[in-house]
C-alpha cells in the first residue's frame, strides 16, 4: 500500500534516477560530437526534462539544493591538488587580479542598477551577485578543453578563486542591506542566537577548526582507518570529512564550497592526498553531471516566453559588462590581447552561488521576487551560454595571439644556434642539459611563463614563445638551425609546432617527443623525421631490472631487452600506415596477429642469440640458425640484428 501510495504521489526516487541518467546518457555525448562540450550536453539535458520542458522532474529546486554538493567535492580536490606553496604562489592573481575583478564588476553593476530604478541597496546586491563567475562550469570546461594549466587558465582559476572567498561579507553584509518587510521571520542560521560581536568570532573559530583539525587531528586518524586496510572505509571516511567540513561551514553561515576548499588545501601536503583524491573522484564527476543538469531545468522558460526582449537583453547586458571589465583588468597584469580576451569570455556569466546570494538577500528583506525571479532566469541562461562563449573565446585568443606583432616578451637570445628546443618541461630539461654540456649551441623555447621565471632562477637560459608561431622559431634562429626538438607535453600543440616547421622551414629536421603510440602515428604522419616515446625505454629498463630480480642473467637480459626493442620499432612504422587506413577494429586484429608471431620470433632470436654469442665467447665455430650452414671461426658469420 505504501509503495502504491508514492507511485500515486509522484515519481519515486528511481524513477527520477532513471530520468536523470536517460537525460545524461543522450544528450551529453551529441553535444560532444557537436564540439559543444559535456556542460553545454548537461545544461540541455536539463532543460529538456524540467518543468518548462517535457516536465519529467516537477521540483528541480530540490534536486538542485542536493547537488551543490558536487560544487563543495569539486573545490575538495582542488584544494587537494594546491598545496600551501603554489597557492601563495598565485597569491597575485587571487588578491589583485581577483579582488579587483569582484569590486570593479560589483561596483559597475550597482550604478547600472540604480539607472534601472533600482535602490542602492537593491543594486549593490544585484551588482555583486551578479560580480560572480560559475566556478563548476568554467573549471570543468577548462579541464575539458586542456586549458585548465595554461596561463588564461591560471588567471581564471585565481579570480575564480578570489569570488568563492568574497562569498563570506557578501553572505554576512547583505542582511543588513534590508529594506523590505520579511515573511514568516524565519531566522538565517544557527548563529542567530549569538550577539553580534560573537559571530565574528564563531567563524574564526570554524575556520580555525578546520585547519587544525586537517594539520593535527585527521592524519592520524586517517592513518589509523588506512592501517584497516579497508579500502570502503577509507572512502567513506573521505567523504564524511568532505561533509563535515562542509556542514560546519553552513553552521556559521560561510559557503560550505569554500570551508571544502580549506580543508583540501591543510591536506594537499598530506601522504593520504592521492588517495583521498581517487576515492571522491567519481563522486565528483556524478554530482557535478547532477548539479547542471538541474540548473538546465530550473530555467524559467514561462518566464522568458512572456519577457523574451527583457530576459535576453539582461542577459546580454551581464555577459558583455563582465567581459569588458575582466579584459582590461588581465592586460593590466601582463597578459596577452588573446590570453585576456579567453580569461574575459570563460568568466562572463553568473555563477552557481547566485542562486544562494538571491535566495538570502529575498529571505532577509533586501530583494522581492520580482527582481530575484528574473535575474535567477539570467544567470541560469548566462551559464547556459558557457560553453558557446569559450569556443568564442578560444577562436579569438588563437587569432590574436597569432597576429600579434609584439608577443609577450619573447627575449630571443642572439646568435646561430645549432638546436631549438622547444619546450623545457622535465623531458626537454634532459636533452637541453645534454646538448649544452657537449657544446652544442641551443636555444629554448617554453611557452609557460611561470617555468620560465623557475628555470631562470636557477641560471638557465630559457626563453618565453609559443613555438607552434612561426615568427618565434624565425627569431630563434630557425632559418639557420639544423635540428628542432620539440619536446612539449601537449600532443596537439606538438603536432601544430611539427607541421609550422615542415611549412615554413623545410631545411630543419624535426625530432619530437611522443606521449604514446597513437601520437607517434600522428606526428609521423605530419612529417616528423625521428620521435622517442616518453616512457618506452624508461619501461624497457624497468623490465630488465624485473627479470635481473627473477634471477636472469646479464647476458639473457641484454639479449631480451634488444630483441624487444628492434621488434617493437619495427611493428610501430610497419602499423603506421594500417593506422591510418584501416578501421580501428581491424587495426586492432593486425596487432594481435602481430604480436603472437612476434612472441615467438623473438623467443627464437633470444635463444639463438644467446647461443652465437656463447659460441663466440667460447672460441667455437658459430651455430648455425635457420638452416644456415656454421661459420667457421674467424669468418664473422652473419651480423647480429641492429636495434
Amino acid at each position: 500500500m505504501a509503495v502504491e501510495t508514492a507511485a500515486a504521489e509522484g515519481p519515486g526516487l528511481l524513477q527520477s534516477a532513471f530520468v536523470f541518467l536517460a537525460a545524461a546518457v543522450v544528450s551529453v555525448p551529441i553535444a560532444k560530437r557537436l564540439g559543444l562540450g559535456s556542460v553545454l550536453g548537461y545544461l540541455i539535458a536539463g532543460a529538456l526534462i524540467g518543468p518548462f520542458g517535457l516536465r519529467l522532474i516537477e521540483d528541480p529546486g530540490g534536486v538542485l539544493h542536493a547537488a551543490e554538493f558536487g560544487v563543495v567535492i569539486m573545490l575538495f580536490l582542488i584544494g587537494l591538488e594546491l598545496q600551501p606553496a603554489v597557492l601563495w604562489k598565485m597569491r597575485a592573481l587571487v588578491a589583485g587580479l581577483g579582488s579587483a575583478q569582484v569590486l570593479v564588476t560589483g561596483l559597475i553593476g550597482t550604478a547600472i542598477g540604480m539607472a534601472f530604478g533600482l535602490s542602492w541597496q537593491m543594486a549593490l546586491a544585484v551588482g555583486f551577485t551578479l560580480s560572480l563567475s560559475s566556478t563548476a562550469i568554467v573549471l570543468s570546461s577548462l579541464r575539458e578543453r586542456g586549458i585548465a594549466a595554461t596561463d588564461p587558465g591560471r588567471a581564471s582559476f585565481g579570480i575564480l578563486l578570489l569570488q568563492d572567498i568574497a562569498i563570506i561579507p557578501m553572505l554576512a553584509l547583505f542582511p543588513l542591506l534590508a529594506t523590505l518587510p520579511v515573511e514568516g521571520g524565519a531566522g538565517a542560521g544557527a548563529l542567530d542566537a549569538l550577539p553580534a560581536w560573537a559571530r565574528p568570532l564563531a567563524v574564526i573559530a570554524a575556520v580555525a577548526a578546520v585547519v587544525l583539525g586537517g594539520r593535527l587531528l585527521l592524519r592520524p586518524v586517517l592513518r589509523w582507518i588506512a592501517a584497516t586496510r579497508l579500502h570502503e572505509i577509507f572512502t567513506a571516511a573521505a567523504l564524511l570529512l568532505v561533509v563535515g567540513v562542509a556542514l560546519l561551514m553552513q553552521t556559521v553561515g560561510l559557503s560550505p564550497a569554500l570551508g571544502a576548499f580549506v580543508a583540501g588545501v591543510v591536506l594537499a601536503d598530506s601522504e593520504f592526498r592521492h588517495e583521498i583524491e581517487g576515492d571522491i573522484e567519481p563522486f565528483r564527476g556524478l554530482l557535478l553531471g547532477l548539479f547542471f543538469i538541474s540548473v538546465g531545468a530550473s530555467i524559467d522558460f514561462a518566464l522568458m516566453m512572456g519577457e523574451p526582449l527583457m530576459i535576453l537583453g539582461l542577459t546580454l547586458l551581464l555577459v558583455a559588462v563582465k567581459a569588458a571589465v575582466i579584459f582590461p583588468l588581465v592586460r593590466l597584469f601582463r597578459y596577452a590581447n588573446g590570453e585576456a580576451a579567453l580569461v574575459a569570455l570563460a568568466l562572463a556569466q553568473g555563477g552557481e552561488f547566485a542562486f544562494v546570494l538571491f535566495a538570502v538577500t529575498q529571505s532577509a528583506g533586501v530583494l522581492p521576487p520580482e527582481i530575484t525571479r528574473p535575474m535567477i532566469v539570467v544567470v541560469a541562461l548566462s551559464m547556459a551560454l558557457t560553453p558557446l562563449l569559450l569556443m568564442l573565446g578560444t577562436w579569438l585568443s588563437a587569432r590574436m595571439l597569432a597576429t600579434s606583432a609584439t608577443p609577450r616578451a619573447p627575449e630571443i637570445e642572439e646568435g646561430q644556434p645549432e638546436v631549438i628546443v622547444a619546450g623545457y618541461g622535465r623531458f626537454g630539461q634532459v636533452t637541453g642539459r645534454m646538448l649544452v654540456a657537449q657544446g652544442y649551441h641551443v636555444s629554448v623555447l617554453e611557452h609557460d611563463a611561470d617555468q620560465v621565471e623557475l628555470l631562470r632562477g636557477f641560471g638557465r637560459k630559457v626563453n618565453y614563445g609559443d613555438a607552434s608561431r612561426s615568427e618565434l622559431l624565425r627569431l630563434a634562429g630557425a632559418e639557420t638551425a639544423r635540428l628542432l626538438v620539440v619536446a612539449i607535453d601537449d600532443p596537439a600543440k606538438t603536432l601544430a609546432i611539427i607541421e609550422t616547421a615542415r611549412r615554413e622551414f623545410p631545411h630543419l629536421k624535426v625530432l619530437s617527443r611522443a606521449h604514446d603510440r597513437r601520437a607517434a602515428y600522428d606526428q609521423l604522419k605530419a612529417g616528423v623525421d625521428d620521435f622517442e616515446r616518453e616512457t618506452f625505454l624508461a619501461a624497457v629498463r624497468l623490465g630488465k631490472k624485473t627479470m635481473r630480480a627473477l634471477g636472469a642473467t646479464d647476458l639473457e637480459i641484454e639479449v631480451a631487452a634488444e630483441a624487444f626493442v628492434s621488434y617493437d620499432e619495427q611493428m610501430l612504422h610497419e602499423m603506421y600506415e594500417a593506422f591510418h587506413k584501416e578501421d580501428f577494429a581491424t587495426y586492432q586484429r593486425m596487432i594481435r596477429d602481430r604480436t603472437a608471431l612476434e612472441q615467438e620470433l623473438l623467443q627464437r632470436e633470444q635463444v639463438a642469440t644467446a647461443r652465437r654469442r656463447a659460441a663466440r665467447l667460447r672460441g667455437e665455430p658459430l651455430p648455425p640458425v635457420d638452416g644456415e650452414p656454421s661459420d667457421g671461426p674467424g669468418t664473422g658469420g652473419r651480423a647480429e640484428p641492429v636495434c
